[in-house]
């Protein structure tokens, strides 16, 4: 029987493939058991330690996680995902950026005991921000046109939007069944104001990316005030921009699991996994 907050058995099917197995010692729990404690962790934002005694030892379930964390379990399970639905079409390439921020809880602000034995690529701030609401984690999220997770990445709290787009379109890696080189460039990206500089524009020019990106009113009024040598105004199609509500409707989707919604975790690297498979989910129940 399959409880509340727990995998399918369509969701199991597509992630127990990519879940390491130990060849030798001894016997370990379940890995659907254990999988299934790291999904209801995250759905009801409790703590490691409250899990319930049927997904086994929470330490067992904890370190397993953080274990994943690491090697990128999670976000190999997503682009594979990702690339059966693109290889079969299903991907609308017509990308949405946007970002949201996060409150951080402050067990997530205790991390005195972690510092000199980082692993990974565990930044230094540990992408925790203060900001007027104390301290926050930015996810920035870039999302197919049927509002799916494409590339997540996350930064501090007061991070602005337009540092994390670059580095964001370049975490979209879309790995091909067959033959060929990942797919990593949109047909078009539509982001808010907030993207809005001359330097994102160009970057995503020398990509070949068409955009629609709002001008603020500001450059509006700087490029007016040079007449002649402002140039032309970049163009916004309006019906385009329209459908950026998709990107929206998916953090809302990302922030029923409460764990997401607040963070809880003490490391990017933990939470960033705890998004990514959040994100895994949400592509499962759309294939």
């Amino acid at each position: 029987m399959v409880r509340r907050h727990e995998l399918t058995d369509q969701e199991w099917e597509l992630l127990a493939p990519l879940i390491p197995r130990a060849a030798t010692g001894r016997p370990r729990v379940e890995e659907r058991q254990v999988i299934n404690g790291m999904v209801y962790k995250i759905r009801t934002g409790i703590s490691w330690r409250d899990l319930p005694e049927r997904y086994g030892p929470w330490k067992t379930v904890y370190t397993r996680f953080r274990r994943y964390a690491l090697d990128g379990v999670f976000t190999r399970a997503l682009q594979q995902i990702q690339a059966r639905a693109d290889a079969a079409g299903d991907i609308d390439w017509l990308v949405q950026i946007d970002s949201t921020i996060v409150r951080a809880h402050q067990h997530a602000a205790d991390n005195r005991a972690k510092r000199g034995r980082q692993q990974g690529e565990e930044p230094d701030d540990h992408a925790l921000g203060r900001s007027r609401g104390g301290l926050t984690t930015k996810i920035h999220l870039a999302c197919d046109g049927k509002g799916r997770p494409l590339a997540i990445l996350v930064t501090p709290g007061q991070r602005h939007d337009s540092i994390g787009a670059r580095p964001l379109l370049e975490r979209i890696r879309v790995p091909r069944t067959g033959m060929g080189r990942p797919r990593c460039r949109p047909d078009h990206v539509i982001a808010d104001k907030a993207y809005s500089s001359r330097g994102f524009r160009a970057y995503l020019r020398r990509r070949g990316i068409a955009h629609t990106i709002p001008e603020k009113t500001d450059q509006q009024r700087h490029r007016l005030g040079r007449g002649r040598r402002g140039g032309r105004p970049p163009r916004a199609d309006r019906e385009t921009y329209r459908r950026r509500n998709t990107v929206e409707r998916c953090f809302n989707r990302l922030k029923s699991f409460r764990g997401i919604a607040t963070r809880y975790e003490k490391t990017a690297t933990s939470y960033e996994a705890a998004v990514t498979l959040a994100s895994f989910l949400l592509w499962a129940r759309s294939v």
